[in-house]
């Protein structure tokens, strides 16, 4: 049970630098106001999962997910050892 306990505490830590580096390379929402109305949609804005910025968000999420099921599952093995 110990080694189980290392193992996934190594993919958590994997995961969070992950995480860390999947919000540091997204680019910040700077469109004020006009986003509120829908003024900054634009024809590549419909494309968004195919670009860049759609994939890190999709492995922003992918890797908060997995983050938030590893450390339950930590938790879980610590408190029957």
């Amino acid at each position: 049970m110990a080694a189980l306990a290392v193992i996934i505490q190594i993919l958590l830590i994997i995961c969070a630098l992950v995480l860390i580096v999947s919000v540091l390379l997204q680019q910040g929402n700077t469109q004020g106001l006009g986003a509120i109305s829908g003024g900054a949609e634009t024809f590549l804005g419909k494309n968004k999962a195919k670009s860049y910025e759609g994939k890190l968000e999709l492995a922003t999420k992918a890797s908060a997910i997995v983050f938030v099921v590893l450390a339950i599952v930590l938790c879980a093995i610590n408190a029957h050892l």
